[in-house]
């Protein structure tokens, strides 16, 4: 009898019809390519193989840990088929049926019963009670069984082989969609797919869509006042100039992207917007060093009375100060001026700062340095130029015959420099702030104006502490 590695798989536990199969290596177990799939928790993935050697058909154990039972024995490792034995696969009965054209496998799903005391009168199984723990009865004795295969190093790469090849022939298909499946007991043979699911009625999209196209109109009309904490100021919602010479490029009208927006920073926006023929802006170098930009002065969202270049004016005394513990480029800032608007001389030393070159240049004072004169003599020959040449008088100062600062609006002798009186008169033109044209009271006379003397944006041609200053020469 020679065999040609064919086998008829009858499936009485399903509503399907015998089918032929042609394989080297049958494999019994859970997995979606095994030839015998039996689904059921309790079966293992792959947990057994027949498989044909000379003219015997064995089955081959592959889980170890969940043995496949022969006639009510596990099977450790392999043992030779014969016609009437049974297999156990979790709850399903194998019959094995050897006849010449192929070995039958006759599977049915037995709940609760094992090979050793099920009745098999059941027409699927034949007739006969079978007694597996009696050996030598049933269709073939025990002892003509052929042994089991002991040290087969091919036979345990060939099944290696096979399992493998087994788990590479999934596929995708629209009852197993998915790729990687569930591995060990997880493992499932169905995956619901949305196929038969009620589709989303296309009028919920069509409604969402109209709601968010209203909420869009709504938010392109109000977004600007719906800001928190407060809406923009009057000056950067005006949809025209009123300031000549310009301050600004041209007028941002509410716009919220003209400084926010993806690309470029908000200083960048600021300087350029606000380089025009009255105003440029610029940050001097210690400020620039420190961090410090046009947003640190100038905020916004501050309600639509507010003015967004009057909130510098407090910013300067708000920082410099004492109580101020933050750092500015590794550096603490304090009072200036010892608290008060002194002259700028400490133990008979100038502590005045000295005025870059650029913004000298820029006051256009016919003053230059010589090589000879040293730092301290340079800041005294600034502060006095400026003062003497810029500073027009003011109620109770005198000065020369046009009206300007001269050495005795200050000083009351000068054999003996007074330095006493200035001490006593820098308040009186440093110290408080009204808007020009309406008088309105920015900085109340008690209070410092440190604008008055320290410029920030050395390129503005309206001026600092344009009240101050005589008519340029």
């Amino acid at each position: 009898m020679t065999l040609k590695n064919k086998y008829v798989i009858i499936r009485d536990d399903l509503l399907t019809d015998p089918v032929t199969i042609i394989t080297a290596g049958l494999l019994i177990g859970r997995l979606l390519q095994c030839e015998v799939l039996l689904n059921h928790p309790a079966v293992s993935r792959v947990q057994a193989g027949i498989k044909q050697v000379a003219e015997e058909y064995y089955i081959f154990s592959l889980r170890p840990s969940n043995p496949v039972q022969l006639n009510g024995k596990p099977v450790e490792e392999n043992e030779a088929l014969a016609s009437g034995d049974i297999l156990e696969v979790g709850p399903f009965l194998l019959k094995i049926s050897n006849t010449e054209e192929a070995l039958v496998i006759s599977v049915s799903l037995s709940i609760g019963m094992v090979a050793g005391d099920s009745d098999v009168s059941n027409p699927s199984l034949g007739t006969e009670k079978l007694v597996t723990s009696v050996p030598g009865e049933g269709n073939r004795a025990a002892k003509g069984r052929p042994p089991p295969i002991v040290g087969s190093k091919a036979l345990d790469i060939f099944w290696d082989k096979r399992i493998r090849e087994a788990g590479k022939m999934m596929r995708p298909s629209p009852l197993f969609p998915k790729s990687h499946r569930r591995s060990g007991k997880a493992q499932f043979n169905w995956t619901p797919t949305t196929d038969l699911a009620a589709r989303w009625p296309v009028s919920f999209f069509i409604w969402a869509a109209i709601a968010v196209g209203l909420a869009s109109v709504a938010a392109a009309f109000w977004y600007t006042s719906a800001y928190v904490p407060a809406p923009l100021s009057k000056a950067h919602a005006r949809a025209q100039l009123e300031m000549f010479p310009a301050i600004a490029s041209g007028p941002n009208a509410g716009s919220c992207t003209t400084c926010h927006s993806l690309k470029g920073s908000m200083e960048e926006k600021c300087t350029n917007c606000h380089n025009a023929e009255g105003f440029v802006a610029t940050v001097i170098k210690p400020h620039a060093a420190a961090g410090i930009g046009c947003v640190t002065c100038h905020t916004e969202h501050r309600g639509a009375e507010f003015h967004p270049a009057e909130a510098a004016l407090h910013t300067c005394t708000g920082c410099h100060n004492d109580d101020n513990k933050k750092l500015y480029n590794g550096r603490r800032v304090g009072t200036p001026h010892g608290g008060t608007f002194g002259y700028p001389v400490v133990n008979g030393k100038w502590n005045l700062k000295t005025i870059d070159d650029e913004e000298w240049s820029l006051k256009q004072i016919p003053v230059l340095r010589l090589p000879t004169e040293t730092d301290e003599q340079w800041r005294s020959k600034q502060f006095h130029s400026l003062h003497v040449q810029r500073v027009h008088t003011v109620p109770g100062l005198p000065g020369n015959a046009q009206g300007e600062l001269s050495c005795s609006s200050c000083h009351k002798s000068f054999d003996q420099i007074d330095r006493e009186t200035p001490r006593t008169t820098c308040g009186v033109c440093h110290n408080g702030k009204n808007e020009l044209g309406t008088d309105r009271v920015l900085i109340t006379k008690d209070q410092p104006n440190c604008t008055s003397c320290h410029v920030q944006h050395i390129k503005d041609k309206r001026h600092w502490g344009a009240s101050l200053l005589a008519q340029m020469k």
